[in-house]
């Protein structure tokens, strides 16, 4: 149900931004949104919390962001505080960016490694994969020392997995099976 809510509301967003050429930047201002509620939970907190009426919300939002988004994004973000969907603001912004990424042939992985990868090295990973996707990839890095050394890729369900510690692994499984 929620990913049906989510993918409706981020819809009718995303068709308004094509109209007015936008959808970029709504894109941007809604992961600004994001960013800004997780930095300061207490004010989603706000956004949610029935003891505040629904226009004091929006006069504390406008406030907010008032200088920094389209008036479509601000008055989107009311729509969400009148129809009481600021539990669903995550969910709606990560289908927006699907959207986007959907209509740009982007996709989005993550590349895990043991030590912080340069921008270079990252740039090479996302055209080797976008080389063999057919789609351009874009990777963000995260650190997991546990896996010693290599690279792990996760693009939606699919890991390309060539770390150090998952040769191991295999290794220590092919040991087993020959010691017993």
């Amino acid at each position: 149900m929620a990913e049906l809510v989510a993918k409706t509301y981020a819809g009718a967003l995303y068709e308004v931004g094509i109209e007015c050429g936008l959808m970029e930047q709504y894109a941007q201002e809604l992961s600004f949104v994001r960013k800004t509620f997780e930095e300061y939970p207490q004010l989603l907190e706000l956004c949610k919390t029935p003891q505040i009426n629904k226009n004091e919300k929006k006069e504390i939002i406008e406030k907010i962001f008032k200088e920094s988004i389209h008036v479509e994004v601000l008055n989107f973000i009311k729509i969400l505080l009148d129809k009481k969907r600021m539990d669903d603001f995550e969910s709606i912004q990560k289908s927006y960016q699907q959207l986007v990424n959907d209509y740009n042939n982007i996709v989005e992985g993550v590349a895990i490694t043991a030590i912080k990868l340069k921008e270079n090295e990252l740039k090479k990973i996302e055209k080797k994969l976008s080389d063999l996707a057919g789609k351009n990839v874009k990777l963000i890095n995260e650190i997991d020392p546990s896996i010693i050394g290599g690279v792990r890729v996760r693009i939606g369900e699919k890991v390309l997995d060539s770390t150090i510690q998952s040769r191991l692994n295999k290794l220590r499984e092919e040991l087993a099976q020959i010691i017993v």
